[in-house]
């Protein structure tokens, strides 16, 4: 197996890649390359070799990434993108991206040639498809972080509209009502995490009013504060309003650790509201005593966050208009169908893209891809 075989031979696969990075002008590997690049690589391509050869091969998707690439959250999408960011701040050129994983690549093959280890095809097939995901991976952060260096702060105009007004008015006092009624139940004090809650909500109920008074006032046209923020703070106001909702909608909510140092820009309140019709939407639609599963994590220039439910998949054709105005094709009509389509409008004005991927006889995962910015200094 060709798992058995790199971890037998994992030393000196590690010394052949550290010879080839010193034959390259320019090119020197550091202590935490050493440990954290291309033999954190190989102890990944290990464990996906060896997920794929148990009863539940698609759990190395987890480690590794599916094929094909795209945008997922994997231990070597972020060991690689990691990897990208070291190898710019060493000064080095995209192409020492790519130089060094073929590097691993010409060690297992030449040490497999040397010592007549016969891998299967599908084997061969992991090797690339790890490869492949990783190259992409820290080439696109490479580029980023480059880019990031002379990049200007872009700035988005947003608009809101009455539709867009009424359902956040709601949402918020839907919000403030249940961290009031958690607080009164409980006969709790307005000091702790639920008093927090209240305070937000009531806090954006006054941004909310101030702002559609100016839009009033200069007839629906206002200027959005385009500053860079933190995703992680980000999300975890999103996840204290959000899990009290959960609750009373008979589900979970399961929020995945956000890298601290990822930001980006936009209207920020907007942006919270944006995600939080996203889990409103799922929390209305899940079935009982299942997961939501709310994901943010950056690859190259994007920012994503996916919302995962459990609602048992979409219906042929559904998906090609559920975002327009009053659409609404479930069972549960207690909205007035606007809530996707605000989502849409508010993420597509801060230069982002909002879409679905149905997962037949699963649940369906909202996807959100907004421009990703250098963490304010």
């Amino acid at each position: 197996m060709m798992h058995d075989f790199l971890e037998n031979n994992r030393d000196e696969l590690a010394r052949r890649c550290r010879v080839k990075v010193g034959e390259r002008a320019g090119r020197s590997a550091t202590e935490r390359q050493l440990q954290d690049g291309i033999p954190l690589f190989l102890n990944q391509l290990i464990s996906t070799l060896r997920i794929e050869q148990t009863q539940t091969p698609l759990d190395s998707r987890r480690v590794s990434g599916p094929a094909g690439g795209g945008a997922v959250l994997s231990e070597v999408s972020v060991s690689a993108a990691q990897h990208g960011k070291d190898l710019l701040d060493l000064g080095l050129t995209v192409d020492q991206v790519v130089h060094d994983y073929g590097d691993l690549c010409q060690a297992i093959t030449d040490l497999a040639v040397e010592r007549d280890a016969p891998f299967h095809v599908d084997e061969f097939r992991t090797l690339n498809r790890c490869l492949d995901n990783a190259i992409a991976e820290a080439v696109l952060e490479f580029g980023f972080q480059k880019d990031a260096l002379t990049a200007d702060a872009h700035a988005y105009d947003t608009r809101e509209k009455m539709g867009y007004f009424a359902h956040e008015l709601r949402n918020l006092l839907g919000t403030a009502s249940l961290a009031f009624s958690a607080a009164k139940q409980g006969s709790l004090g307005l000091g702790g995490a639920t008093g927090t809650i209240l305070e937000r909500s009531l806090a954006s109920l006054e941004k909310l009013i101030t702002a559609s008074l100016e839009d009033v006032r200069t007839l629906g046209l206002r200027d959005g504060v385009l500053d860079a923020f933190s995703l992680a703070e980000l999300i975890s106001e999103i996840d204290s309003a959000a899990t009290l909702s959960a609750k009373i909608h008979g589900c979970t909510l399961s929020v995945a650790p956000v890298d601290p140092k990822l930001a980006l820009t936009g209207t920020r309140d907007v942006l919270i509201a944006a995600v939080a019709n996203l889990l409103q939407n799922a929390f209305k639609f899940t079935q009982p005593g299942t997961q939501i599963v709310l994901t943010a994590y950056a690859s190259g220039n994007r920012i994503h966050i996916d919302v995962q439910d459990h609602c048992g998949g979409l219906a042929a054709g559904v998906a090609d208009n559920m975002f327009m105005p009053f659409s609404q094709s479930g069972n549960d009509r207690s909205g007035v169908g606007l809530g996707l389509t605000i989502a849409k409008q508010s993420i597509t004005a801060n230069g982002g893209e909002l879409t679905v991927r149905s997962i037949t006889g699963k649940g369906c995962v909202f996807m959100i891809s907004l421009p990703r910015r250098q963490m304010p200094t």
